[in-house]
């Protein structure tokens, strides 16, 4: 799902270039897949070689912050919604809680 995911993000915003992958990812099939696409510089975020348990992944903590705001809201918790865009809607209104509070606090 990667492929069409970066080739809609690529549409939508042609500025971007750097992008974060998870370890499955590793290798070059991902970036063939993605060179019709334009440049893009894929970094793959990888657990240290040797390390058992928890280990704090460099960029990893964004995605993880994200879906912890996200699963405060109990609309967002459960599949409740009939269509994909009242699931989006609900999805962007649970992103204004922190961004409100980022401009609340400047």
């Amino acid at each position: 799902m990667a492929v069409p995911v970066l080739r809609d993000l690529r549409a939508r915003f042609p500025m971007l270039e750097h992008v974060f992958a998870d370890r499955i990812y590793r290798g070059k099939q991902l970036v063939n897949a993605l060179s019709g696409c334009g440049p893009w510089t894929i970094e793959i975020v990888e657990r240290p070689l040797g390390v058992k348990g928890f280990q704090l992944l460099p960029r990893r903590w964004v995605v993880e912050r994200t879906f912890a705001w996200l699963g405060r809201c109990r609309r967002l918790s459960k599949g409740f919604e009939g269509s994909t865009a009242t699931e989006l809607a609900w999805l962007l209104a649970a992103h204004l809680r922190p961004l409100i509070r980022r401009l609340a606090r400047a």
